[in-house]
């Protein structure tokens, strides 16, 4: 039984390998810290430290108030380790003064996207399909090219679109895609990947905005058409006419 323990011991995941396949935000203050000193002193590890030395600062908020030299005072924790902290610590605080004063771009409006997609894709000799996946409020998280094809088109399929949509912790999205042809108006194929992608955006709890259409001769928007299912899966509509919603600019 003891040899059972101490092999089951061995195989546990250190800390790097439990921050670089669960993320960091399961782990605790101490274990942060831990990864952050890399090594323990003689006779106590990284871990037994880090608790000693957030215990001694009466927590993160004094860590963060301690100075290099009453940090590398403490036994084992050289200059070249509270170098580490201070600088871990600096960095955490950066972060959060970028984060409250960001000012998202908001994509309200079709008239918003086609200004954000037509410059980018409407003269393009392949198709490209982007995503844009927004906050709460419609402010823009991001903005990624999922798909890439030729003249005539790329596969997709909802996961394709959702994957980095839920990475980002979006509330919404918008597809955007280009016609090398010309001609913004939506095809047959596009209605039903956008009636998919719709059920699955219910299933998961993030909103397909919409899916639009831009090409050198106008954009067109999906949603607009008719192609997001009201009441399950459907036959989707014929393509409108890109003259019903598409603009020259």
């Amino acid at each position: 039984m003891a040899a059972r323990l101490v092999l089951v011991e061995r195989q546990r995941p250190n800390l790097r390998e439990r921050a670089l396949v669960h993320g960091f935000g399961g782990l605790s203050n101490v274990d942060l810290v831990a990864l952050v000193l890399g090594t323990g002193a003689e006779g106590e590890s990284a871990t037994s430290v880090a608790a000693r030395l957030l215990d001694a600062a009466g927590g993160l908020e004094g860590l963060a108030r301690r100075g290099g030299l009453a940090l590398s005072a403490r036994r084992g924790i050289g200059p070249a380790k509270a170098t580490r902290v201070l600088a871990a610590l600096e960095l955490g605080r950066r972060a959060l003064a970028a984060a409250l004063d960001e000012e998202r771009d908001t994509v309200m409006s079709f008239d918003t996207v086609v200004a954000w997609a037509r410059p980018r894709l409407a003269t393009l000799e392949h198709e490209e399909v982007w995503l844009l996946t927004l906050d709460g409020r419609n402010g823009l998280l991001g903005a990624a090219r999922i798909a890439q094809g030729g003249m005539h088109g790329c596969a997709l399929t909802p996961r394709d679109v959702l994957r980095p949509a839920m990475r980002e912790g979006g509330s919404a999205i918008v597809l955007i895609h280009n016609h090398p042809s010309g001609d913004p108006t939506p095809s047959l194929e596009d209605a039903r990947m956008t009636e998919a992608l719709a059920l699955a955006c219910d299933v998961v709890g993030i909103e397909l905005l919409d899916h639009v259409v831009v090409a050198r001769g106008g954009a067109s928007s999906l949603r607009e058409i008719g192609a997001f299912p009201k009441a399950g899966p459907s036959e989707p509509p014929p393509p409108a006419p890109s003259s019903e919603r598409s603009q020259d600019r």
